[in-house]
């Protein structure tokens, strides 16, 4: 996560000025005549806390007030009964910390030799002109999977009231999308630089650089939209985007920075979508608005073995959140509909909600069952087209990739733009029953592959 300057001043301020100060400052103290008795407990004490804590702040961003309490009791235990060994304890966080330096070494590397070549655009999409200008809300839900998989074995969910809901407000439904990639910023990366990246030829589970930048700082979904005049704004229910600080792209975004802890996975701060949504659209530009809305329902299966409540559990619950989504959307876009009846809206899920699997890292390792990658990619998208007038080219919408490139074909009414489509070929990372890489799971045809990349 550290990959803001502000971010990296935090961190040398907390994991090495804090702890050197607090040591030295430490040293004066335990010689004062009436702490001086405690000395030998004092620095195994709280070297043991801290070592430990900082592990707990790498692990877990979040505060979890019972793993604070085990690591107090284990400092006293330590402290109490192997004082007498606390140079050992010394000379093994000396070792750690060599360790850990020569581990740092291939992650500056991929810093260093990160290539945004990727981004390249092979056409002048960035600066297309748009000849029409409606106001364009793309309301990502979270994990929300597709008309056609809700049917699927894996899922078996009655979503016929929401699907009224949408035909009663003109929608069109695309029953067979899918996502390119399997997580939020992942998904994001590649659907607003309208390029896949491929992970970045990774070999791990670890986020891809600069991923939160290339949506919220500056891409080419931005700079089409700013190009024709567009405010831009960002209105999410949880900083999520926003941990590593990236420089805000947007013209308005309903979090500060100062809401926003240094230390957070982005879930423990909430806000409401609704309210901000309403303020947003009340101050909209007459030259023409995108806004983009996400919020974190139905969400996916627990991530981790340890989480899981198994499949049946962890279905009963998605279909709870399923709720949860459907009442959040209808109530925006009855905000939306009423308030700006000539927008286009789009909603459209950044991947699928792992629905049929215990927890939803199964899938990094090797499959050919086309049920396990359905309910990992296929993704909703429904669409309400001005005055219900859906272009012919719609029949492009395959995956979120292309999304923003037909839309901009759309908009300028120029089909050339469609010359450059990507494929709409679905990628996931591989650790087992493989050798680990990058894999294309789903080709341009909806076709089960696998090919490493």
């Amino acid at each position: 996560m550290i990959n803001s300057w502000e971010q990296f001043g935090y961190f040398v301020l907390l994991f090495l000025l804090l702890p050197t100060v607090f040591f030295y400052a430490l040293t004066y103290i335990s010689k004062l005549s009436f702490v001086s008795k405690w000395e030998k407990y004092l620095f195994p004490f709280f070297s043991v806390l801290l070592f430990l804590f900082y592990i707990k702040i790498i692990l877990y961003a979040d505060i979890q007030r019972k793993v604070i309490l085990g690591i107090f009791l284990l400092a006293v235990f330590a402290a109490y009964f192997l004082h007498k060994h606390f140079k050992k304890w010394i000379i093994l966080q000396l070792i750690l910390a060599i360790i850990g330096f020569i581990g740092l070494v291939p992650t500056l590397m991929k810093y260093l030799n990160y290539s945004s070549t990727w981004m390249e655009q092979p056409d002048n999409i960035k600066e297309v002109v748009f000849k029409k200008k409606p106001n364009i809300y793309y309301i990502q839900p979270d994990g929300y999977a597709s008309f056609s998989e809700m049917d699927s074995d894996f899922y078996k969910v009655d979503n016929s009231d929401f699907n009224s809901f949408l035909a009663e407000k003109n929608f069109k439904k695309y029953p067979d999308f899918r996502s390119n990639y399997i997580t939020t910023i992942s998904s994001n990366s590649a659907t607003f630089m309208m390029k896949h990246h491929f992970y970045n030829y990774g070999k791990d589970y670890s986020e891809m650089l600069h991923a939160r930048e290339n949506i919220i700082s500056e891409n080419a979904v931005l700079s089409a939209f700013k190009n024709n005049g567009y405010k831009t704004h960002f209105i999410t229910e949880h900083p999520y985007l926003l941990i590593n600080r990236p420089k805000i792209g947007f013209d308005f975004i309903n979090f500060e920075y100062d809401d926003v802890p240094y230390i957070s996975t982005g879930f423990n701060v909430k806000k409401e979508v609704f309210p901000d949504l309403q303020r947003a659209i009340a101050e909209k530009s007459d030259t023409g608005n995108f806004f983009f809305i996400e919020i974190f329902e139905p969400g996916h299966v627990a991530t981790s073995k340890a989480a899981s409540k198994g499949k049946e559990a962890e279905r009963d619950q998605w279909i709870e959140k399923l709720q949860l989504a459907n009442t959040k959307l209808k109530k925006m876009i009855d905000l939306i509909t009423v308030n700006d009846p000539d927008a286009l809206i789009i909603i459209m899920a950044d991947h699928g909600g792992f629905v049929g699997l215990d927890y939803t890292r199964q899938v990094y390792t090797k499959t050919t069952n086309p049920e396990i990658i359905s309910t990992t990619f296929d993704a909703m998208l429904a669409i309400k087209w001005p005055n219900g007038d859906a272009p012919a080219i719609d029949s492009n919408f395959k995956s979120c990739i292309n999304a923003f490139r037909i839309l901009f074909s759309y908009l300028s009414e120029n089909d050339s733009y469609l010359n450059h489509l990507q494929e709409d070929a679905s990628y996931l990372i591989l650790k087992d029953g493989a050798t680990p890489g990058v894999y294309k799971y789903v080709d341009g045809a909806g076709n089960v592959v696998f090919e490493k990349v």
